[in-house]
């Protein structure tokens, strides 16, 4: 845990209750910008910036935790699709360096043509149709 770190401090201190579901290694909470209603991060409880940094057993407990959140959105809201990302790294857009994985429901109509998803990072090579 790194104290001058966002996650680490509400994981630490969950004051707000915002810990919505855990396992023994990871977090999840709903994203304070959503992109969409729902929009939920899953977290390392460990302080660690990269996916690529994370213990097989970590990312064992990220993904059970991406499954159940998955599967709790579907009951509470049905949404129609999700993306799901990780900025890994500063030059990807991560702004807290502490990793979290994106869980972003969609929506039919949520945008006029969602072809391309995540490839509109780079709306210039978006478009590949």
């Amino acid at each position: 845990m790194t104290s001058n770190c966002f996650f680490c401090r509400m994981i630490i201190n969950d004051t707000k209750k915002e810990i919505l579901l855990q396992n023994d290694l990871a977090v999840m909470i709903r994203d304070t910008q959503p992109v969409s209603k729902g929009h939920s991060l899953i977290i390392p409880r460990r302080h660690v910036s990269s996916f690529f940094d994370t213990s097989p057993e970590e990312q064992t407990a990220l993904m059970a935790l991406l499954g159940q959140t998955k599967k709790d959105l579907d009951r509470e809201l049905s949404p129609d699709d999700y993306n799901v990302g990780i900025n890994d790294g500063p030059l990807a857009g991560q702004s807290i360096p502490h990793l979290h994985i994106h869980l972003i429901p969609r929506y039919k109509g949520d945008k006029d043509d969602p072809r391309g998803g995540v490839r509109w990072i780079l709306p210039e090579q978006a478009k590949y149709w």
